[in-house]
Formats: C-alpha cells, sequence, structure tokens
C-alpha cells in the first residue's frame, strides 16, 4: 500500500474490520486457548488496513449494501446479548464477511495488479496454522480460522486467473482507444491528400 501497488477496497476493509472484533470477542467469549492469538491479531491487522485505506484505498466506505451488511452484524450482536451464546454473533459474521470477501474476489480477478499475492499467502498460512493451534475439534472455535483459510485461497486463485486472462496489463477499452487515437492522426494527412 505505501508503495501504491496495493489498493485495499475500503468499504470492504471497513466491513471486516467490524466483523474480525465480533469474531474475535466471540471467540475469547468461547473460551479459546492458543487459537485466540489468531483471531485478535487478524482483527487487528484488518483494522490497521482499514485505518491506512483512508489514504490509501480505493471505492466508497459505505454504500447502502455496506450499510445493510452492518446492520446484519448489529442482529449478530443483538442474538449474543439475548441468548448469551456468542455463536450467534460468530455465524452472522463468517456470513456476512463472506458477502464482503466476494467483492474482494470479484476486485482480485478483474484488476490482480490491485492485491499482493504474497500478503494473502502469508494470510493462508496463519489460517492454516490457526486451525492446527486450536488443538480440538471444537467447531465453534474452528470455524474462524476455516473461513478464513477458504475466503485467502479464493482471493489467491482470483489473482491468479486474473493475472492469467490477460498477460498485459491494458484493457481491451484501453487498446481501442490506443487504436482511435493512431486512426485520428492518419486519418487527417489522407484527407488532405484526397481535397488536394
Amino acid at each position: 500500500m505505501l508503495l501504491g501497488r496495493t489498493k485495499p477496497l475500503r468499504s470492504a476493509w471497513l466491513i471486516w474490520s467490524v466483523l474480525a472484533s465480533l469474531s474475535a470477542a466471540s471467540n475469547l467469549a468461547e473460551g479459546a486457548g492458543d487459537s485466540a492469538w489468531f483471531v485478535c491479531v487478524q482483527a487487528g491487522a484488518t483494522l490497521l488496513v482499514f485505518v491506512l485505506s483512508f489514504r490509501f484505498g480505493t471505492g466508497s466506505f459505505v454504500r447502502s449494501y455496506d450499510g445493510a451488511v452492518l446492520a446484519l452484524a448489529l442482529v449478530g450482536l443483538g442474538l449474543w446479548w439475548l441468548t448469551h451464546t456468542a455463536i450467534y454473533a460468530l455465524a452472522i459474521s463468517i456470513a456476512v464477511s463472506a458477502l464482503g470477501g466476494w467483492v474482494t474476489i470479484s476486485k482480485a480477478y478483474k484488476a490482480p495488479e490491485t492485491e499482493t499475492a504474497s500478503c494473502w499467502i502469508l494470510s493462508v498460512i496463519a489460517s492454516a496454522m490457526a486451525i492446527v493451534s486450536v488443538g480440538s475439534l471444537d467447531p465453534v472455535l474452528l470455524a474462524y480460522p476455516a473461513y478464513l483459510l477458504v475466503l485467502y485461497l479464493g482471493i489467491l486463485t482470483a489473482i491468479f486467473l486474473g493475472r492469467q486472462r490477460g498477460a498485459a496489463p491494458v484493457s481491451v477499452l484501453q487498446r481501442n482507444r490506443a487504436s482511435t487515437v493512431v486512426q485520428l492522426r492518419v486519418e487527417p494527412p489522407l484527407t488532405r491528400k484526397r481535397a488536394a
């Protein structure tokens, strides 16, 4: 981001910041041990990227879609408060985060140069290590790192496919504009010769 190569989508990172914080809180409430380090560091890193997106990101912060997503996150918080069971907040935050993840996957495919693959590779490794660190088959504690592993693999796949789709970063529209400019430069002299 600081070098201007990666452009985080502001609205997606806002959503992920809220949801990662909810997931970290719900994991802590459910008694996560060593695996709590992953969810807490992940929430902190997500918040950091969101803050940096003010200066280095792209897109708006809140669209109507994003407002609906954040409202669903509040529903999850309300269910947690009413039932005293963190699983509701966790389930809703994962489902809603997946919607935000789809936006990033789409962006990574259409504009792979705006994402840094090494960042997502490290995230895949961290998610896999978090799954191992749970140390038991507790579905509540495994759900969030397993979801993130799938999400990060999806983003990496989109980057790879996006790069394969077009070896050159020039889009069809840019190629058409370039050919139009060439035609405009060539046609006026031919027109003058015919008129003479």
